[in-house]
This record gives structure tokens, sequence and C-alpha cells, in this order.
């Protein structure tokens, strides 16, 4: 799944991090805590991985 927003980029690579071990799970907070929860590593990955050029700030709706 590609991300729809920056906002939403950003908050799945601060989960990708986590659950690297990169930063401490307990740094996490709101989006990026339950993608975190809810979220495979591969599937963060994907969507943190999406270009932000085109994407709005925040998702509508």
């Amino acid at each position: 799944m590609k991300a729809q927003s920056k906002a939403q980029q950003k908050a799945a690579g601060a989960a990708l991090s986590a659950k690297r071990g990169d930063t401490k799970v307990s740094d996490l907070q709101g989006a990026s805590k339950e993608m975190y929860d809810s979220m495979s590593e591969a599937e963060l990955e994907e969507m943190a991985s999406t270009s932000h050029d085109d994407l709005p700030d925040e998702k509508d709706g």
C-alpha cells in the first residue's frame, strides 16, 4: 500500500524505524504507534518508500 499523504509517509517511516530497532517503540505516538502495532515491516517499508513529491501534506477526509 502506498502512502496517501506526507504525514502518513512520515508516520510509516517512524514505525518502520521502531520495527527495525533503530528508535524506541515508546517514542511512537498516534498514527505511527498504530502502524507499528498493525503492520508488518514489509508493509511499512512500502508505505515509507512512497515518493512524497506529489503527495498532499495531509489526507483529505
